[in-house]
């Protein structure tokens, strides 16, 4: 079985637990980077499957690391662990953790976040829709979705930037040439906004496009 390569960022620390060696011996692959451009300058000859950022151990909040990681890959899956809960936005990275926390737990964080076989997982940002096990991740929140829900974000995610009309939208996904009635549709996308916004109210992705339809922004 293929070792899956994790990319860590972290300074040693007396007073900061270091996560390479630990995640070493739970058998990943584990390549580490001193500060966050040296990482970036890695990736390419490292692909790695994830990155988990320690700025606890950089004394930083490592926003800049993330914003740097995503810019040269977006779909890369990225942790951040803090030292204060308040230090950064849990939009900032896949999953935030703040110390102190036990390794198996960032051990539990990793592993829904690495890839599958690429036929059944969709990526687009930090949306990760596993078509098989019909459960969407964002931002470390995990969601199973309906059999109803999963057509519509994968139809959302496929055509992502673009405003997909109403109409045609409830059509593909009620496979129906009937839309006398389609306020169901706005229903199961209230439904999508909890599985995948921080705020579902003030949705950052799934945007409504008045009298139009939908688009999803990443």
């Amino acid at each position: 079985m293929k070792t899956t390569t994790l990319l860590v960022i972290e300074s040693r620390h007396a007073e900061i637990p270091s996560f390479a060696s630990d995640l070493q011996k739970k058998g990943f692959d584990v390549q580490i980077a001193q500060n966050g451009s040296k990482a970036v300058a890695r990736l390419k000859e490292i692909s790695p499957s994830l990155v988990v950022i320690n700025a606890a151990s950089l004394r930083s909040t490592g926003l800049r690391i993330c914003q740097s990681i995503r810019e040269k890959d977006a779909k890369l899956p990225i942790i951040l662990i803090i030292e204060n809960e308040d230090d950064v936005s849990k939009d900032a990275a896949d999953a935030v953790l703040a110390l102190p926390f036990t390794v198996q737990k960032l051990v539990n964080r990793i592993k829904p976040l690495l890839p599958g076989d690429g036929k059944n997982v969709l990526h687009v940002g930090p949306i990760r829709l596993d078509l098989e096990k019909r459960r969407v991740r964002c931002l470390g929140k995990s969601t199973k979705l309906t059999p109803r829900l999963v057509t519509l974000l994968q139809l959302l995610m496929e055509k992502h930037g673009e405003v997909v009309e109403r109409e045609p939208l409830f059509k593909k996904a009620w496979e129906t040439n009937y839309t006398g009635d389609t306020r169901t549709l706005d229903v199961h996308v209230s439904w999508l906004r909890r599985a995948i916004e921080i705020d579902p109210e003030n949705p950052k992705f799934l945007k409504t496009i008045r009298g139009v339809g939908y688009r999803l922004d990443i």
